[in-house]
């Protein structure tokens, strides 16, 4: 899949327009030149490689004093993404090169002309990649401007505040700050009109979750308090910005979606069979009861035998819903073990089934995985 999504990003087409673009905006430039080199150099390239490159191959035909590049740049941008939309509108990866050359030249001795050059940029494609490296060199200046863009009126400027502040950015350099220097940032982004960015508030707070539960918990808290958001929003961002906690059955952030995690019930988990074959599934029911009406979130953990007699523990979805005082709740699942995955491999060998409720387990039971 990585070699497809390589080739689908970075192209003879996708070059050629990215060379139109700085032809059609810089007189002298060779659009030829630049497609030609870009894409001799793709076939030992993997996809983030081929994005620098690309920058390589970009510069020779630029400017070599930065405010004079990013004067260039900014001339063969793309028009704007629509400022009107309020969920994700994600331009081409042809489009982040003003990133790669705002950290690679304006960063150390440049840094108000290079995050000039990011403002304009982010609203053609998302910098948050590129904008941690000022974070990185200038905290306390980039987080005063930060705290000014999340105030702009372009959505894709408010999201970058908290996508690129974002504590585990998947592929991007750690930035290292502290939850109380990012967290005023999410208080004015929390209760966005725009869904793209408040996705990227939950995705904040689940990164920040990891290290600071409590401080998460006390925000969103404050949050609910203070009214911005309605009730549906208010659940939503809980749901997302718990995730995490949720699937390790942390007892607090169960209280926060309303579930007891204490509550008192009877719990019954039957395996269809005691063996499963590699390529076969595990069917199995969960039977559940209580005395009183509770709200109940119902995962399930198996336990993965791994080589050297280890174990791997990977938690699924199962059921949220309700369970009724004297009603039986009855859940059924067929689990499947799909052979031959590149980011999983299953090993044959005793495996273990634990039914998780409101993050108490309540039921568990033993099967072999065979070849």
């Amino acid at each position: 899949m990585a070699a497809l999504l390589k080739d689908r990003l970075f192209n003879a087409q996708s070059v050629g327009q990215l060379a139109a673009e700085f032809a059609a905006a810089l007189p002298g430039f060779d659009a030829e030149r630049f497609a030609a080199q870009a894409l001799g150099g793709f076939a030992t390239r993997e996809l983030m490689a081929r994005m620098e490159w690309m920058a390589d191959c970009l510069e020779r035909q630029l400017a070599r004093d930065f405010p004079t590049m990013a004067e260039q740049l900014e001339a063969a941008m793309p028009a704007r993404l629509s400022p009107e939309l309020i969920d994700d509108d994600f331009d081409q990866f042809i489009h982040c090169m003003p990133g790669i050359l705002a950290t690679r030249h304006g960063v150390a001795h440049h840094r108000k002309r290079a995050m000039a050059l990011i403002y304009e940029a982010t609203r053609r494609f998302s910098m948050e990649f590129y904008l941690r490296a000022f974070l990185i060199r200038w905290p306390d200046e980039t987080l005063a401007q930060l705290a000014k863009w999340a105030l702009d009126p372009n959505y894709h400027v408010r999201r970058l505040v908290s996508e690129g502040t974002r504590p585990k950015l998947p592929w991007a350099k750690a930035v290292g700050l502290a939850p109380e220097q990012t967290l005023p940032l999410l208080d004015i982004l929390h209760a966005d009109k725009a869904r793209y960015v408040t996705r990227s508030v939950a995705n904040h707070l689940n990164d920040l979750s990891k290290t600071a539960p409590k401080a998460v918990l006390a925000r969103l808290a404050q949050w609910e308090r203070e009214g911005k958001q309605t009730g549906a929003e208010v659940a939503w961002i809980k749901r997302h910005a718990l995730r995490t906690l949720i699937k390790q059955g942390h007892a607090g952030a169960m209280e926060a979606l309303g579930f007891k995690a204490d509550a008192a019930m009877g719990a019954r988990l039957a395996l269809a069979s005691g063996d499963v074959e590699i390529g076969g599934a595990l069917a199995f029911e969960v039977t559940l009861t209580s005395d009183v009406d509770l709200p109940v979130l119902v995962d399930y953990r198996i336990g993965f035998a791994r080589p050297g007699g280890k174990r791997a523990q990977k938690v699924f979805k199962l059921k949220a819903g309700k369970l009724t005082s004297g009603t039986p709740l009855l859940l059924e699942k067929s689990h499947k073990f799909k052979g031959g995955a590149t980011t999983f491999t299953l090993h044959p060998g005793a495996h273990d089934i634990t039914v998780q409720v409101n993050g108490r387990d309540v039921a568990q039971a033993v099967f072999e995985l065979t070849a």
